[in-house]
């Protein structure tokens, strides 16, 4: 069965229980990864500690793919290619790189931070 990585953005609206991403994500047939950027990314936006206990416990559910080597010198590639024609930023960089070395797609809605990048599926 193929992985689907989801960006940050999907996170907050499954969390903010937004029915349509919820609804999508159930027809996707998918097994779902989430990249150690995005679980910082939410952590980082949580409103106090009590916030941070549901994000880690939701979380939970999902495999959580890490930052190595391959994924890094990726990323970099990325950065240098997109980062000053279409300001591709870090963590955006690093989550498409994850994506595209593991063979998995990405499910996002900020097409516009992802759609230029070759060899990057997005659902």
């Amino acid at each position: 069965m193929e992985i689907t990585l989801l960006d940050t953005n999907i996170l907050i609206e499954i969390l903010k229980g937004n029915r349509e991403t919820i609804s999508k994500i159930n027809t996707l047939n998918s097994i779902y990864a989430v990249s150690v950027i995005s679980y910082m990314e939410l952590i980082y936006g949580a409103f106090d500690n009590r916030e941070v206990k549901k994000i880690e416990k939701f979380l939970s559910n999902f495999k959580i793919v890490e930052i190595n080597n391959k994924v890094s010198q990726k990323a970099l590639l990325l950065i240098k290619k997109y980062a000053k024609s279409h300001s591709l930023d870090i963590p955006d960089a690093l989550i498409a790189a994850t994506a595209i070395v593991n063979n998995f797609k990405l499910f996002t809605y900020n097409l516009k931070d992802f759609k230029y990048i070759e060899d990057l599926h997005i659902v």
